[in-house]
């Protein structure tokens, strides 16, 4: 992602400060119908942010307004010369198009004039097999391409990765897999995640903040300080199961 400076009222800027992201009085409307309402939040360096909330709380517009495709109010200030990964929730891929994700990873290494190496650790650092990277992307099962995009995403060491519901398409077997690639390759890169999750067990295991997003700002900050049984049941509108056992297990 090319970084310069934008000014005016729905332009992203890059400004030198303290936290990578600072969000500010965000608000996003299709249509004249309210999707984001002054929503005001901050992310350090190195963080792991679970955006949370029901169905059409407009977890998916704030990723799209953060990589500046959508009009908006308000501020979005990222630190200068930030490069940004983004693993969509769905992609549908014809089945019938024979373009594997080795084509994918090669192409975009020639676009960014990368060099042979970091298409070889990439592969290596999402554990890429022989098999996912010669099949055609439309035969892929759900966990196999969620991994596919990933390592398409992390091609070029962005400093910041967003994903939306990465999950979504996958078994429960596959979920944790797939959360565990993510928190590993933080751990390798250093990189700050924005994820849209609906897994509790992700966000206590693994995030160091929660933005509970309801169209507006119901809370934010860690998950063991954030996420209520008050909360939840505000965010949701009905009593949500808390994964108590999984407090102080981030590794």
């Amino acid at each position: 992602m090319e970084c310069t400076f934008v000014s005016g009222w729905n332009g992203i800027q890059y400004i030198n400060m303290s936290s990578i992201l600072s969000v500010k009085k965000l608000s996003v409307a299709f249509d004249e119908q309210p999707v984001l309402h002054h929503l005001s939040f901050e992310l350090e360096k190195g963080e792991s942010l679970a955006v949370i909330g029901p169905n059409g709380s407009g977890k998916t517009v704030l990723l799209r307004t953060l990589m500046g495709s959508v009009p908006f109010l308000g501020d979005v200030v990222w630190q200068p010369n930030i490069r940004i990964g983004s693993v969509p929730q769905k992609i549908d891929a014809d089945r019938h198009l024979p373009i594997t994700i080795q084509n994918l990873l090669h192409a975009k290494a020639h676009v960014l004039k990368l060099p042979d190496k970091e298409v070889a650790w990439t592969i290596r650092a999402t554990e890429l097999t022989e098999k996912i990277l010669t099949t055609p992307i439309g035969h892929l099962s759900g966990g196999q391409f969620q991994r596919a995009l990933i390592a398409f995403a992390l091609l070029g060491h962005p400093d910041v990765m967003l994903l939306d519901e990465p999950t979504a398409s996958i078994d429960e077997s596959g979920e944790m897999q797939i959360y565990d690639l993510v928190h590993e390759l933080q751990d390798q890169t250093g990189m700050t995640i924005i994820l849209v999750s609906h897994d509790l067990n992700f966000v206590y295991r693994y995030a160091t903040k929660v933005l509970c997003l309801n169209k507006t700002n119901v809370c934010f900050g860690t998950p063991e300080e954030a996420l209520t049984p008050e909360v939840l049941q505000r965010l949701y509108g009905k009593q949500h199961k808390l994964y108590h056992h999984m407090h102080g297990q981030k590794q």
